[in-house]
């Protein structure tokens, strides 16, 4: 037995490119989940939606993210992660061409299913394959570009909805705005076939001179040492043939992500993406001028989301959750007073909601899924990825399709409800989570303690 840190790895330039590539997916899931939010009056009026229609249009989408969700562990741990990035790469090349072109109602709900099934399936796997050709000490930082391209592609679309609104006639903008999701699409495509296999995958499935090439290739300096590390990691889950995800040893995992993914939805994150437009116009702005302010939400996400990625391994995912849920809750509140006034204070909206998003962004936004694609151990870590992304889907499905409804009938009381969800966020981070930062992938089944980050950088190997 000889002593192997974690920290001792380099971060390498192969290393970066390949988690940037994957992260194109992250890009696509952004652009496509917010590119809506500019068409929803545009497809009630061409469409003649109700309120509840329109949410249901708006939430077909993640219908599909909820079964994608589902269905994507299995087939990327039995064919690997690079088999189901190119999956989701001609998925979102068919839904955005469909939406684009649908001639009916019917057409567009099925087009925007599919682009949904590969938002969740991008979800699961994007997270799990850059935690995987990641070193543990940089893995937060690359794992968090997925959320970075989310972001960007979020700021992408409320941009080229704001040009497309100004640029092409009003009958068919939407068209544009669904449709022009293609371009970025065939480029993931394209990347992803020069992606590098998942080492990890290869050595749990027995291709161990794949894994040495891989990690040769990444940069790893001792890809002998890393693959037999992963053999031992692999090695004490020996003994299920089939693991089980829903088992006692996996009780804290499993309650964490589901926890964490609810909350993420709780704040109330989709229900400003999806109708930002919508929202700054409850409070006084003009069409144009909403669309504009939406473009400052995207921007806003952004750059603290890049603020995240210097911070999330330096002080750990906790303390950004702890931070994240006073102010959120606090912005939520102040949002939530003005849109129950009389008179609303237009630019106090804006200020609240930017605050919002800004403290989402360098907590539960950056967060999430460097979270769930790291706290479960390596047999189940498909599975585990799978349940926290489901979960997400389900509950951001539910809240978009009622947050119309709710608005109308509510109006500023609903940012009550999600400000509350912040507090109760705030609660479950201090009695119940976890902190992963700087523990190895390979050592997370070992389980957690104060001292359980210093401890694995010193991990033994055979």
């Amino acid at each position: 037995m000889r002593e192997r840190s974690h920290d001792a790895t380099p971060v390498t330039l192969a290393m970066i490119l390949s988690a940037a590539g994957a992260a194109l997916g992250g890009l696509l899931f952004g652009f496509d989940t917010a590119v809506i939010s500019g068409t929803t009056s545009a497809l009630q009026a061409r469409f003649g939606l109700s309120d509840a229609a329109l949410g249901f249009t708006v939430a077909s989408a993640l219908i599909g993210t909820v079964l994608g969700s589902l269905v994507a562990g299995w087939p990327a741990d039995r064919f690997g992660r690079k088999p189901m990035l190119l999956t989701v790469a001609l998925f979102y090349v068919l839904s955005s061409l469909g939406s684009g072109l649908a001639g009916s109602w019917s057409s567009l709900l099925l087009f925007r299913f599919l682009g949904g099934l590969a938002i969740g399936a991008a979800s699961v796997v994007t997270p799990i394959y850059i935690a995987e050709v990641s070193p543990a000490h940089f893995r937060g930082r690359l794992v968090a570009l997925n959320q970075l391209n989310i972001v960007l592609g979020i700021l992408i679309a409320f941009l080229s909805n704001l040009i497309i609104a100004r640029l092409a006639p009003a009958d068919v903008a939407w068209r544009w705005m669904l449709g022009i999701v293609a371009i970025p699409s065939f480029l993931f495509l394209v990347v992803t076939l020069l992606l590098p296999d998942s080492p990890r995958w290869l050595v749990q499935n027995g291709r161990l001179d794949a894994a040495r090439a891989v990690m040769t290739r990444l940069g790893f300096p001792a890809p002998e040492e890393e693959v037999r590390h992963m053999q031992a990691a692999a090695a004490r889950e020996a003994g299920a043939v089939a693991p089980r995800l829903f088992e006692r040893k996996h009780a804290l995992p499993v309650a964490c992500a589901i926890a964490i993914a609810m909350f993420n939805q709780l704040s109330g994150i989709n229900a400003l993406l999806y109708y930002a437009p919508r929202i700054f116009e409850l409070g006084g702005a003009g069409a144009d001028s909403a669309l504009l302010q939406a473009v400052a939400v995207g921007g806003t996400n952004l750059v603290f989301t890049i603020l995240a990625l210097f911070l999330i391994d330096r002080f750990g995912r906790k303390p950004l959750l702890y931070f994240g849920s006073v102010a959120t809750a606090a912005a939520l509140f102040l949002v939530a007073a003005q849109l129950s006034s009389d008179r609303p204070d237009g630019t106090a909206v804006l200020l609240g909601l930017l605050g919002f998003i800004a403290a989402f962004a360098i907590s539960q936004g950056a967060v999430i899924w460097v979270f769930i694609s790291e706290v479960f151990p390596s047999a189940v870590r498909g599975k585990g990825q799978a349940l926290g992304s489901t979960t997400h889907w389900v509950m951001a499905a539910a809240i978009t399709w009622t947050f119309p409804v709710f608005a109308t009938s509510l109006g500023g009381y609903v940012f009550v409800f999600f400000g509350t969800m912040m507090l109760l966020q705030l609660l479950f981070v201090w009695k119940m989570m976890p902190e992963t930062n700087g523990i190895a992938l390979e050592d997370m089944d070992l389980g957690f303690g104060p001292r359980r980050a210093d401890e694995t950088r010193g991990a033994a190997t055979i």
